[in-house]
């Protein structure tokens, strides 16, 4: 052998073990080692889940997913409404930037150059996939080709063999018939059947193939109409559910607080005035636990076809709900206000690798942090104007001090029910540790319309609004302050 071909071995040599142990002191870099993601959305879902202390909730499956990762006590969405929420989280942007506030404008109206969270995850190499409902699904406002690497898939629900199953409800016309169903049908009856069976399929083929996949889910119950299959109506006695606590508005509370949405009202078995008997009541909180358990079964079966497909291990499960909901508590149903029963939801993030199992935190929490937590995680860098922070460091350190304050915000129309683009009036509010203040500014002038102050630690159903009276006037200028100061005055030191 020559010297020359001798000394081009060496150095091939060389190339080879030095190419070798850089391989072994880098992430890796191909997509088969990246975290998968499984991003679950349920609608209308507040707390009403066993791992959050409701007893009457019969909920294992997500019981279980807490246990195996991290559970957020106190997280709270942006806007109480479907669609303003869902494109804050999608987008990590707050209503007020990206400037949708209603059901029908389109996020990239205002920030045509935001790149969304499943945008994100797709330029980095995943396959995103988008199965029911992630954006508000009804129009413009659920579709973003950017977003996804193939069409969503169930993300409109406007058929109403999809939504009823009964003879009677069949028969009737429009969206809004019965306001509950009970019947008995195997799950696939209803379109979250379909949605799961979808997303089982789905997750079935990501197994065979070696490209991370960012997966969302969007369950369309607990929303109204309170429809399951009649086995899930079983598991509970309708005289054992508890009524509403205090269903009177509380006291001393701004009438644009508690204006309601109308939402119920447009059911044929739910009298035009708002009116609701006792009897209907009880059945609609029956129902709408029967929808919990129902969403609950087909989380579940998407959790074991995780395990079933040795996808468990290396995929971050992510589970969130939109908003909260009001059963008759504070004379208040649905959402579209700012308390806390409408602007507090569930947040369970389960990844073994990362992520220490039976976790729970009391830190201040909100659904624009997920964008950054998720990207997080999973090692892709985000973009600088994201206005929720990483939540890595509290799953690390559950004890941490955290935000001063979570914003949610909710508008109203001065004559109607119903409010388009921002309104005329804007309701500010924050949660800190223990209070709730609002203030109800008018958009054209700053007036201040009407204020709101719960002292959550001696009422912690906000029943009695302390903000007019003299003895709390120190601590209305405190949190006037800290509102208006915003959501980055209130950030932690160490996002």
């Amino acid at each position: 052998m020559s010297p020359v071909s001798s000394k081009a071995m060496r150095s091939s040599l060389l190339t080879l073990i030095f190419t070798s142990l850089l391989a072994q002191l880098l992430p890796s870099a191909t997509p088969a080692c990246k975290p998968n993601v499984l991003f679950i959305a349920v609608d209308d879902l507040r707390p009403a889940l066993g791992c959050y202390g409701d007893s009457t909730a019969v909920t294992p499956n997500i019981d279980k997913l807490s246990e195996e990762g991290i559970l957020f006590e106190r997280a709270y969405c942006q806007m109480a409404v479907c669609s303003p929420s869902r494109l804050s989280l999608i987008t990590g942007l707050r209503p007020d930037t990206i400037r949708v506030w209603d059901l029908s404008t389109h996020f990239r109206k205002a920030v045509p150059d935001a790149v969304t969270l499943p945008q994100l995850f797709r330029e980095n190499g995943y396959h995103t996939r988008s199965i029911g409902k992630i954006l508000h699904g009804g129009g413009l406002p659920a579709k973003d080709d950017l977003s996804w690497s193939t069409d969503p898939l169930y993300d409109v629900n406007r058929d109403p063999q999809l939504r009823y199953a009964t003879e009677q409800n069949l028969k009737g016309r429009g969206l809004k018939r019965s306001s509950t169903e009970l019947a008995d049908v195997p799950d696939e009856t209803y379109i979250d059947g379909l949605i799961c069976k979808e997303a089982e399929a789905a997750l079935t083929q990501y197994s065979k193939e070696t490209t991370p996949f960012f997966l969302a889910v969007g369950f369309k119950k607990p929303h109204l109409p309170f429809c399951a299959p009649k086995k899930y109506w079983d598991l509970y006695q309708r005289d054992a559910i508890p009524l509403p606590f205090h269903p009177q508005h509380p006291v001393g509370a701004p009438e644009l607080a508690t204006r309601s949405w109308k939402e119920l009202e447009g059911y044929t078995d739910i009298r035009s005035d708002g009116v609701v008997s006792q009897q209907k009541v009880q059945e609609l909180r029956h129902g709408y636990y029967a929808c919990v358990s129902y969403i609950d079964s087909l989380v579940g079966r998407l959790l074991k076809q995780l395990l079933d497909l040795g996808l468990h291990e290396n995929t971050v499960v992510c589970l969130w709900g939109d908003h909260g909901f009001h059963l008759g508590e504070q004379g208040l149903w649905t959402k579209a206000n700012n308390y806390e029963l409408s602007a507090r939801v569930p947040l369970i993030f389960r990844y073994p690798e990362k992520i220490k199992k039976g976790i729970r935190t009391r830190g201040l929490v909100e659904l624009v942090d997920i964008y950054p937590t998720l990207s997080h995680l999973c090692g892709l860098e985000t973009p600088d104007d994201l206005e929720g922070v990483s939540l890595v460091a509290l799953m690390q350190d559950p004890s941490l001090k955290w935000k001063q304050a979570a914003f949610t915000q909710y508008p109203r129309s001065l004559k109607s029910h119903r409010h388009r683009g921002r309104g005329d009036v804007m309701g500010y509010a924050i949660r800190t540790e223990d209070k709730r203040y609002v203030e109800w500014r008018r958009n054209s002038t700053g007036e201040i319309l009407g204020r709101e102050l719960y002292d959550l630690s001696n009422d912690s159903l906000e029943m009695i609004n302390l903000a007019d009276r003299k003895v709390s006037k120190e601590v209305v200028t405190l949190m006037s302050q800290l509102l208006r100061n915003g959501w980055r005055s209130a950030a932690p030191s160490f996002p």
